[in-house]
């Protein structure tokens, strides 16, 4: 999860979800945003309308009267649509410019997203080209650039069905179809980019007549190649065509082909646009109506000549009517007191005023008041640094070869800091927080004179976990030297900010550096963090030498903090004596002996009498009868890793989710922190990996076989047997996935990857929040899914992959991840809490694990009313009647047959059973019988073992009678597989080939 609900296109990755959309939540037309992002054109809040000269006043920014065409002048026959992509189809200019913006960052030159607006629509090459000129940037590669360009674009920005359509695309171009106009996109993009946009957009490419790109021109825009080829590939006139253009280059193109221009201000401003004279001009693509293309809108036969009553009404028949204006000369106040048409209502332009201001007031006053625990996460610094940007150097090439500059560029932006004096103080730790690996610790008394990396984490978060290995990479490799990491614990959940909860977080992570506890958020505010995880470097001095956002940065980080130890070890300001430390994992020792560690999943086999849990964090599979009597373990040896093989061989690494297969006596696991699919086979006893490879994926659409297909954390697992396929909760990218057994294939399923509470109607409109729990309806149609980060229960159809809310989350903004809390009641008036386990009966009923509330409760699917069965809120563990009783954080659960409850109750590393069978349900903890803690196994090298003689063993009795001489000669021979090594056999022979 990440502080802004929903990752846009905008963010540097789908983990780190920047400030900004608490603010613009409209996550469809991100109109605030784009507004904000164009300091060419200005706008007004006040409904979206602004003033024009002094007397007209227009709802939205359209200009009827100023792009009338002359009275009397046919509009003439239109055959065929031509439409450019970025900035018309697809609301992806910004997203082309922050490429941009990245591909100069990589090469160590800054530049601004406003660089690239001269070059708008020009073609990559130019695109870039450009701004090297305007930059001087010395021996650029054009097409090196473009490469890197488009490896950018598409795995940062272009996601498929990630929603960068522009609102009403698809509807015109749907219509000029059902008219019998040929479209076509002509684009001075290249093919890849215009595929990957179209698709990012949801646009098929088999909806167009003709797809021109730049990739055959040498000329283009304004160069009218790419338009011409367009209609002659139609078979249309050029002056039969219409241009949809945002670019000042494609109206020119569109003019120089002798051809009509509906221009858009998605990227320039009108008066920018004017200059060049396009036929009309809208504000984006959603405002131009079917009449605007067949008869250059309702305007070009002179409508002043109209009566204020045809008007109205055929103002009420256009499309998306709401953004023209409408305005009759015989209105008396037509100057001071327009009326106008706005969505089906009229109005006074006062009364508009006033009526849409008081909308957009109670607007935002009912999000402040229904998102008090967003608020609380930001700060002026975090929106100045949202902004302005984050104190940090430019990141140049991360390759291997560019090391070595990179570090260098690195000190010097140290020293530059250190001669400007501009770096921030970092705040000293207060004393009044808590710590756990450590004794309290002072910035300026125990870190002075050491390089210190504060972590922001909170442990709820999965990019926070992805990135606990680049942390330990980092403390090893610089073990030796004044480095030191700081976890800088900063809750998004109440439950988060307990220091026992925070110590169950250490201890299950194995995080052995110092965690301060900040619940209140005080670092976080007094630095700017506004995205989980965030990471600041701060020198010796106690200044901040950078801020670093989100996972995957581990090059960065190593590179920043080599720098950091060379440059003030330069400068003598470095002290190397260790910080003392007293680690949690060995103050714990009941962790030692109990039978099982952070417990996860459960999953039942009734007929045979099994029950399986996934041990987690001793990385392993125990199972047991219903009763809790030992059966076998899968994964012996407590170790982590990735091995297949039999049941003793076999490894996992922190498994979660189970699924089992009664027809074929398997049992699939979600091998969460090896990002893989396991099965593990009874029959045969072995353990195989259907799905990963201990990588962890951001493939967003899958559909590879085997191994080679990567995951990303994936956390739970149901088996679907009608069809053979496993569901799969993928909480490290948002998504469900699915497994086919029969072709061996995996691919996504719902969700596009951002992290937000969208319910739509297909997988493409749809996304999810660190999805962790899933079960199957009974009839196999739908799945549930534990929606943890939004703190939801949601349904899944399993036939058009989209869904809905059941229970929970914010039913009105998808991006608010934090409408959270402890309340019962009937679907969106409940509150939950990062819910991890969801499990349906036969009979319909849904039980959850709200985790965080440490409560059991049964969702009825009818009535979609939530109620409590089980805990009475507090974490602890305490037996007895079910809502008096405790649990702490449990994450899994199944029904055992016989109206009996199982509970992996987390952490309390045990299982607990809840029986619904009586009048007064009772929670008990199950006793495992048997179950020890995993023996890891020797490193000694294997030896053989003495056998005892076997029957058929003969024995040689010899005479020596009074012989005082002679010589004995053995023949010894070692299993296959075994060999004496050269020294031993030396020694045998002189031992035993010997004269007596």
């Amino acid at each position: 999860m990440a502080l802004r609900p929903a990752p846009s296109p905008f963010s540097v990755s789908c983990s780190r979800t920047q400030l900004r959309n608490l603010f613009f939540l409209n996550s469809r037309s991100r109109f605030l945003e784009n507004q904000l992002l164009r300091k060419d054109k200005p706008t007004n809040l006040s409904g979206g309308r602004r003033r024009v000269g002094e007397k007209l006043v227009r709802a939205c920014v359209k200009l009827e009267e100023k792009n009338t065409p002359e009275t009397g002048k046919e509009w003439g026959k239109v055959s065929a649509v031509l439409f450019d992509m970025d900035g018309v189809l697809c609301n992806s200019e910004v997203l082309s410019r922050l490429a941009g913006v990245d591909v100069f960052a990589d090469m160590g030159v800054q530049v601004t997203v406003q660089d690239f607006v001269p070059f708008m629509g020009t073609g990559e090459a130019n695109f870039l080209g450009g701004v090297a000129s305007v930059k001087g940037v010395q021996g650029f590669n054009p097409e090196a650039a473009k490469r890197r360009y488009f490896e950018i674009y598409l795995d940062k920005y272009a996601k498929p069905n990630s929603g960068i359509g522009f609102p009403g695309a698809y509807e015109l171009i749907v219509q000029c179809k059902n008219k019998g106009l040929k479209v076509a996109v002509a684009s001075s993009a290249d093919r890849i980019k215009v595929d990957a946009n179209l698709a990012a957009a949801g646009l098929e490419l088999s909806m167009f007549d003709a797809i021109v790109s730049a990739d055959a021109f040498e000329n283009l825009k304004p160069s009218p190649d790419i338009f011409l080829a367009a209609s002659k590939i139609l078979d249309v006139s050029p002056d039969e065509c219409i241009v949809i253009e945002d670019a000042l280059a494609g109206v020119q193109a569109a003019k120089s082909a002798n051809m009509r221009c509906i221009a858009v201000t998605t990227t320039l401003a009108e008066d920018t646009l004017n200059t060049e004279g396009p036929s009309l001009i809208r504000k984006e693509i959603g405002d131009i109506s079917i009449d605007d293309i067949l008869n250059g809108g309702s305007g070009y036969h002179n409508p002043e000549m109209q009566s204020s009553e045809n008007i109205s009404a055929s103002a009420q028949n256009l499309p998306n009517s709401y953004s023209r204006e409408i305005r009759s000369p015989q209105d008396k106040d037509s100057v001071s007191n327009p009326i106008f048409s706005i969505g089906g209502f009229q109005g006074s332009r006062r009364n508009i005023l006033r009526y849409g201001s008081l909308g957009i007031a109670l607007s935002c006053l009912y999000f402040t008041a229904t998102n008090l625990k967003a608020m609380q996460y930001a700060s002026p610094k975090a929106i100045w640094n949202l902004f302005l940007g984050a104190s940090g150097p430019p990141f140049g090439p991360k390759e291997d070869n560019f090391r070595n500059e990179r570090i260098q560029q690195f000190v010097d932006y140290m020293s530059d800091l250190d001669k400007r004096g501009t770096a921030t103080t970092v705040p000293e730790f207060p004393s009044k927080l808590d710590w756990l690996n450590t004794a309290p610790l002072q910035l300026r008394r125990d870190l002075k004179g050491k390089v210190v990396l504060l972590d922001f984490w909170t442990y709820c978060c999965i990019n926070c976990m992805h990135v606990l290995p680049d942390l330990e990479f980092l403390e090893k490799k610089y073990k030796d030297m004044p480095f030191v990491v700081v976890g800088v614990h900063s809750a998004k959940f109440d439950n988060e900010k307990d220091l026992e909860a925070i110590r169950n977080a250490v201890l299950r992570y194995g995080i052995t550096h110092p965690v301060l506890n900040d619940g209140d958020m005080y670092l976080w505010r007094e630095l700017g963090i506004s995205s989980w995880p965030t990471f600041a470097l701060v020198g010796p001095n106690g200044k901040l030498i950078a801020q670093v956002s989100g996972e995957g940065r581990r090059k960065d980080l190593d590179d920043l903090v080599e720098a950091a130890l060379l440059y003030y070890g330069g400068k003598k300001l470095l002290d190397n004596t260790p910080i003392p430390l007293n680690l949690e994992k060995d103050n714990d020792p009941r962790l030692l002996a109990s039978p099982l560690k952070f417990p996860g999943k459960l999953e039942v086999d009734v007929l045979n009498d099994r029950l399986f849990i996934s041990d987690s964090n001793h990385n392993r599979i125990v199972v047991t009868d219903l009763d809790g009597n030992f059966k076998m373990q899968i994964g012996s040896t407590g170790e982590e890793g990735l091995r297949d093989g039999n049941f003793e061989d076999a490894m996992f690494n922190r498994p979660q989710g189970l699924a089992y297969n009664a027809k074929k006596n398997l049992l699939y696991v979600a091998d969460t922190e090896n990002h893989a699919l396991r099965v593990v086979d009874f029959v045969n006893e072995t353990v195989k990996t259907l799905a990963g490879n201990g990588t962890k994926g951001s493939d967003y659409q899958g559909g590879g076989s085997g191994t080679t297909q990567l995951l990303n954390s994936p956390w739970d697992v149901c088996f679907e047997p009608v069809n053979e396929v496993v569901y799969i909760a993928m909480a490290g990218q948002h998504q469900i996935w699915k497994h086919n057994t029969l072709d061996g294939t995996t691919k996504s399923f719902s969700g596009d990857g951002y992290e937000r509470n969208l319910n739509g109607a297909s997988s493409a409109s749809t996304s999810f929040a660190q999805p962790s729990g899933i079960s199957l309806s009974p009839d196999f149609k739908e799945a549930y899914i534990a929606d943890s980060e939004s703190s939801s229960i949601r349904t899944l159809d399993l036939k058009t992959g989209g869904s809905r809310l059941l229970a929970g989350g914010d039913q009105f903004f998808s991006d608010n991840l934090f409408k959270f809390g402890d309340h019962d009641g009937v679907g969106s008036e409940v509150l939950l809490q990062h819910p991890l386990g969801v499990f349906c009966r036969n009979d319909g009923q849904i039980y959850l694990a709200d985790s965080y509330n440490h409560k059991i409760k049964k969702l009825d699917l009818a009535s979609r009313r939530v109620s409590t069965i089980a805990g009475n809120g507090k974490a602890g563990f305490m037996d007895g009647s079910a809502l008096e009783a405790q649990l702490s954080e449990p994450s899994g659960l199944i029904e055992a047959g016989n109206g009996k409850l199982l509970i992996a109750d987390t952490n309390n590393n045990i299982i607990r059973f809840l029986d619904l069978s009586t009048r007064e349900p009772i929670l008990g903890t199950l006793e495992l019988k048997g179950v020890q803690p995993p023996a890891p196994k020797s490193k000694s090298m294997r030896r053989l073992r003495r056998r005892r003689s076997s029957a058929d063993t003969q024995t040689i009795l010899v005479d020596a009678g009074s012989t005082t001489e002679g010589k004995l000669c053995l023949n010894i021979t070692v299993p296959q597989g075994y060999h004496f090594s050269k020294v031993l056999s030396l020694s045998l022979t002189s031992m035993l080939c010997m004269h007596l």
